[in-house]
């Protein structure tokens, strides 16, 4: 559509159309606005036409034309019913019959964002605040006069603030953190835009607070990094990230995912970040990078641009880099801020008026002059008419008024990473420290601010109060403890030193008696509260280096037999240790069990099961995406079951405080990954519709807290900057696992092909060959088939559906069923049945079965480099290892194994191997298996498992998925 035929009625301040009783000529070819309605009838037929052939499909996204605000010419297109879960609200049709996604729109005026609730909270977490923002980025003012409404970015979030009233609205969208944004001139549309995988430009309206255009795939693979608007707003500029950039001016007015024009970036230009476009000019704007400026033009003949020189020799002295640039507002020149308190001035080498039309010559631009303003450097360039926000790098905002000299401050958050936070045991106050020193505490009800203080000295890495809440402890990055008052946060004693690095875990008994602290030196450190000169007081107790690799966590408990508190600690050297606090003395830590919990997968995090039955469990979470309960006294494995896989492992959890108002029975975890923030319902037990999880940081989180009522949860983005507060709706995480099925049914959909699958009917034949075989197979005599099998035959089954488990995983899958209802009746299980096995299966298999890049990297850490580069791994050396290391074989059972395994080669004539006779199994090996073994050989030549043809082509990237076998099997 070219420009000359967009029409468009003649619209009012307000952004709609003006009603005439005559015919106006609204356009510049002659054309009149009732005609452009009437397209507009014919586009809404259309689309009403289409979306009742699509009716329940859910997967076309419909467009609805919407007439934009003045100053735009064309229709603006909106998602339709059917885009709910992607942020969408759904619309009907008003009562004049138009399509209620153009009415939202349409009847939106400044302020009614915060009318009413309108963000809904439909899901198990929704995000109602967030604390910090981006401080690299601008902070845009949305209202004038008296109003203060302002809009910054808060990781991959765009926070709309109104500051008086205290009130927030959050633009979601976005699965990255937000690299860029900008506001048109009349403040209605917001255009965000992100860097990473499936990065997106999307704009908004901040009246309404609805998305109205998502562009997908606008730099794949390296998303933008500077964004900018026309005046008009009916155009976005956008310069790619990465090295090769790539600038691209898009009309966000029409659906289509490809740029009116483009160009690439020579890479000598540098890292161009900032862009603005010419206020007189839509077809014209400039961006920048430190080293190099560049004018752009854009129109028929595509995007054109100029790079004119400017260093230390063009006027004879010092330029410094370059920030920012803006366009003069009344005349043709532009202006750049330097580093070194200069203003570059740019102007045309033949003047010309302003025009909607491009220059002829789009490399007339130079630079005339260098005009030095300060000693220091000019990091930001705008052209205003009104008072105006301004921000600075150190997370503080300020409201200028220009005709006084008066500044109001309104908003200093943190400055560095945000790292820990800490709920109040009985109160609605959040603790949350920063790795600047600043330590706030914040009224989460109110959302405001109550008391801080700055330590000066270290940066702030974990909190805990006492579960009395009258304390509040802290441990810092230089190894230093500081126990606080809780409301004052004054100190209570002088701070202990004596962890020799950054203290990353914290936390009190029970009864506020002891404190225990971890540190990344390994060392678990001790804490008592005593009792001297007649005042209680805190002194330190003892500490040792209890593990050798990074600690995760530490847990205080309650003895079973009494009320002491009981403690432990979690590592990654898979090693779980409990202390012996009574039998401690000064300097002396004791310790009372040491058991090691996995075997190959390496435990993350910990935490006390609720007590659901008889028997009392730990519940831990590893990196391979599983879940184990072990009885507290004996630290047996009682149960494994598949955890929550969204994209990364648990990396932390807590269990969800419980209200009068909850069913007693009812209880649930709260739990982070490596970027996102979710719930569980519990008892665990494998079925993947039981839990929900929703991005909140995508750079990382740092910490996890819950609410003493479990209405919140809490958040901390590390070094986002940034701490989100979410609401908890417990019935809609219910309803999604009731929808999900009861029973079987979640499971049977875990397997390839569900209940009716391929994979179902083998596994039940299995099931009863396995029965038969303990008849006997050639036993005349009529059979009894049962529904059950003996627990011995759990391994041969296993392998049999392709999940060959190590022996420690057979008898702890054993154990399993065995011990199930040991506790409660005294007796062991010795047979397990068909629905049972499933859930065994679906449980202990890996979550994601074996790909080549885990084959690879156990080559890369046993093998050699040959003389073609490609690492391998000598056959003698491959033959000893599985000989003598980890679960190793006899020689007897290694030659049985690789006789079954090569001894029936296509063309040997298919018959069974003969491997009771193993006397030819050297020979055997000498022929089949190399001098020199690959991770492909080994893979597709030993073992016989399929290679994805394009894996077999790689050699350094191969992540092709073969079958559900263990990883270090």
């Amino acid at each position: 559509m070219d420009e000359s035929s967009e029409v468009v009625p003649e619209l009012t301040t307000e952004g709609r159309p003006k009603v005439s009783s005559e015919p106006t000529d609204t356009s510049e070819d002659g054309h009149t606005a009732q005609m452009d309605m009437l397209l507009e009838e014919d586009l809404l037929a259309a689309a009403r036409e289409k979306e009742g052939t699509a009716e329940g499909a859910g997967a076309d996204t419909l467009l609805s034309p919407l007439w934009p605000p003045s100053g735009l010419r064309i229709p603006i297109y909106l998602p339709s019913p059917g885009c709910e879960e992607q942020g969408v609200q759904q619309w009907s049709r008003d009562d004049h019959g138009r399509d209620g996604s153009a009415s939202l729109v349409w009847v939106a005026t400044p302020g009614m964002l915060f009318q009413e609730d309108k963000q809904n909270k439909l899901h198990p977490l929704s995000l109602s605040w967030v604390l910090g923002y981006n401080s690299s980025l601008a902070v845009h003012s949305l209202m004038d006069g008296e109003d203060r409404v302002i809009l910054y970015v808060s990781s991959h979030t765009a926070v709309i603030h109104d500051v008086l009233g205290n009130r927030q609205y959050h633009l979601q969208g976005h699965t990255n953190a937000i690299s860029c944004l900008c506001v048109s001139e009349d403040r209605r549309w917001v255009a965000t835009a992100d860097r990473g995988p499936d990065a997106l430009i999307i704009v908004w309206d901040s009246f309404s607070g609805i998305p109205v255009r998502t562009i997908f795939e606008s730099h794949p693979g390296e998303g933008v990094s500077a964004i900018a608007i026309s005046r008009d707003a009916k155009y976005l500029a956008t310069i790619s990230g990465g090295t090769a950039q790539r600038v691209c001016v898009w009309k966000w007015t029409l659906p289509t995912e490809k740029p009116m024009c483009s160009t690439e970036l020579r890479p000598e230009f540098g890292y161009q970040d900032f862009m603005i476009f010419n206020p007189q000019n839509p077809h014209e704007f400039v961006s920048n990078s430190k080293t190099q400026v560049i004018f752009y033009l854009w129109g028929d003949a595509g995007l054109q641009y100029s790079a004119p020189l400017l260093n230390s020799e063009t006027f004879g002295t010092v330029v410094g880099h370059f920030s920012q640039s803006a366009f003069h507002f009344n005349n043709s020149q532009a202006l750049t801020g330097t580093s070194a308190g200069k203003l570059a001035v740019w102007d045309a080498a033949d003047p010309y008026s302003p025009s909607r039309e491009p220059q002829a010559k789009p490399h007339s631009r130079k630079a005339t002059k260098l005009v030095p303003l300060q000693k220091d450097s000019l990091t930001v360039l705008t052209v205003f008419e009104r008072n105006f926000i301004l921000s600075t790098s150190d997370a503080t905002v300020l409201r200028v008024a220009t005709d006084t000299t008066n500044f109001e401050k309104v908003m200093d958050e943190a400055k560095q990473a945000v790292n820990a936070i800490a709920c109040h045991p009985w109160q609605a106050l959040l603790a949350v420290g920063s790795r600047c020193g600043l330590l706030r505490v914040w009224d989460y009800q109110q959302t405001k601010y109550l008391v801080s203080r700055v330590f000066t000295e270290a940066g702030i890495q974990c909190l805990c109060y006492d579960p009395e809440g009258y304390f509040l402890a802290a441990g810092f990055t230089d190894g230093s403890v500081h126990i606080l008052d809780a409301i004052s946060l004054q100190s209570s004693c002088k701070e202990f030193k004596f962890s020799h690095g950054p203290v990353t875990h914290i936390s009190f008994s029970h009864d506020s008696e002891y404190l225990a602290t971890a540190d990344e030196k390994y060392a678990v450190t001790v804490y008592k509260r005593v009792l001297q000169n007649g005042s209680r007081c805190w002194e330190h107790l003892a500490g040792m280096h209890s593990h050798y690799k990074p600690i995760r966590s530490i847990l205080f408990g309650v003895q079973l037999d009494s009320h002491e508190p009981r403690l432990l600690s979690l590592g990654e050297d898979r090693q779980l240790v409990e202390y012996d606090l009574k039998s401690s003395s000064k300097d002396h830590l004791v310790v009372l069990h040491r058991d090691r919990l996995e075997q190959f997968a390496v435990p993350l995090c910990l935490a006390w099961y609720p007590q659901l039955s008889t028997e009392s469990f730990i519940l831990t979470a590893n990196n391979h995406y599983k879940m184990k309960l072990y009885n507290t006294t004996t630290k047996m494995c009682r149960k494994t079951l598949l955890g929550p896989t969204y994209g990364s492992p648990l990396e932390k959890i807590r269990i969800l405080p419980t209200t009068n108002t909850m069913d007693p029975q009812k209880h649930y975890l709260a739990y982070i990954t490596k970027d996102k923030v979710g719930l569980q319902i519990l008892p665990v037990d494998g079925n993947p519709h039981k839990s929900s999880a929703f991005l909140c940081h995508p750079d990382g989180v740092s910490d996890l807290a819950t609410s003493f009522d479990g209405h919140y949860i809490f958040t901390a983005g590390g070094n986002d900057c940034t701490v989100m507060k979410w609401e908890v709706n417990l019935n809609a995480l219910d309803a999604a696992a009731s929808l999900g099925g009861e029973n079987l049914i979640p499971f049977y959909n875990l397997l390839d092909g569900g209940r009716g699958g391929e994979f179902f009917r083998e596994l039940e034949d299995y099931f009863y060959y396995v029965q038969l075989r303990g008849h006997g197979i050639d036993s005349l005599e009529p059979r009894q088939v049962s529904t059950h099998i003996p627990l011995e035959e759990i391994p041969s089954i296993m392998r049999a559906m392709g999940f060959y488990p190590s022996e420690e995983k057979i008898e702890e899958m054993i154990n399993e069923v065995k011990f199930s209802k040991y506790v409660d009746t005294g007796e062991q299980v010795t047979k397990i049945s068909l629905e049972d096995f499933i859930k065994l299966y679906i449980n202990h298999r890996p979550a994601f079965g074996l790909s080549m890049k885990k084959i690879q990297r156990a080559f890369q850490v046993l093998g050699y480099d040959n003389e073609n580069g490609d690492k391998v791994i000598d056959r003698g050396v491959l033959l000893s290892l599985l000989l003598c290391t980890g679960e190793h074989m006899t020689e007897d059972e290694l030659a049985q194994c690789l006789i079954t395994l090569l001894g029936n080669r296509p063309g040997g004539g298919g018959s069974e191997p003969d491997t009771s006779d193993l006397a030819g199994a050297p020979a055997l090996i000498e022929e089949e298996i190399p001098a020199e073994i690959t991770a492909e050989i080994f893979t597709a030549d030993i073992l016989g498992l399929p290679i994805a043809e394009p894996e077999r082509k790689r050699t350094e990237k191969k992540d092709g998925s073969l079958i559900y076998e263990d990883s270090e099997s």
